[in-house]
């Protein structure tokens, strides 16, 4: 039995790796499971904020105990997708070190040129490149190696590579059923779907790699240009995927 942490920030593939691994028959996912307790603990405005609190758990202590609950022998793997900038100073992270912690990156001016398209006032918190950092170095600390690290724009370039690598190191079988899906809304999206989620939706498999980004303001190019260095620290981790693979 496995259970999968993948640690992103927002805008990173993330619903689309979700949607990969609901896409096996031994798997059941999660999505955001901390996001209710992060808005309710924080206060921070977002889009139909009122609804998630109201629909989620918001107390740490319980999604923590959530989190660890052990799959069922019919769908032994179970998939947590997290945002990393849900995880907030002062907490304990240290329940997620016996699962299989996983790192999804992306360069920050792709994440910015993205997150901005869904929501105007943009923080370096609000992308959770320095919170990832945090998280990555506290298990590859525990592991005494870095955990598996993949890079978005890899993923897109080499889906099946990049899933069938990944399955490997957190010692499951690849399955090519995690290659595609089923356009539209999915029963376990979080209850911000339909704000976040409307090109998911549209998608029924990874797409190809953009190249086409807006130029950023000048205030996200330097957001952009404080988050470099993190992504820079964790890009030499990745896991070596060949393009076009």
């Amino acid at each position: 039995m496995t259970t999968i942490a993948m640690w992103s920030g927002p805008r990173n593939i993330s619903t689309a790796m979700m949607y990969a691994f609901a896409s096996r028959a031994d798997c059941v996912v999660w999505d955001e499971p901390f996001y209710a307790h992060y808005l309710a603990t924080t206060g921070i405005t977002h889009p139909v904020g009122n609804e998630i609190i109201a629909a989620g758990e918001t107390g740490y202590d319980d999604v923590v105990k959530m989190c660890l609950q052990k799959p069922d022998a019919a769908t032994p793997v179970f998939y947590q997708k997290h945002m990393t900038h849900h995880m907030l100073p002062g907490q304990d992270w240290r329940w997620c070190l016996g699962l299989s912690n996983v790192f999804l990156i992306r360069s920050p001016e792709r994440v910015l040129a993205s997150y901005s398209a869904k929501r105007e006032d943009v923080t370096l918190a609000d992308i959770g490149f320095e919170r990832q950092l945090d998280l990555f170095n506290m298990v590859a600390d525990k592991l005494g190696d870095a955990p598996p690290v993949l890079d978005c724009e890899d993923v897109l370039s080499s889906p099946a590579q990049g899933l069938g690598m990944l399955c490997e190191k957190i010692g499951i079988p690849f399955e090519p059923s995690m290659l595609s899906w089923t356009p539209g809304p999915k029963p376990y999206d979080g209850v911000w779907a339909k704000h976040w989620y409307n090109a998911a939706w549209k998608s029924s498999g990874f797409a190809d790699p953009k190249t086409d980004y807006p130029a950023l303001s000048a205030d996200l190019a330097r957001i952009a240009d404080q988050a470099q260095p993190i992504y820079d620290k964790l890009r030499p981790h990745c896991l070596d995927l060949k393009p076009g693979s």
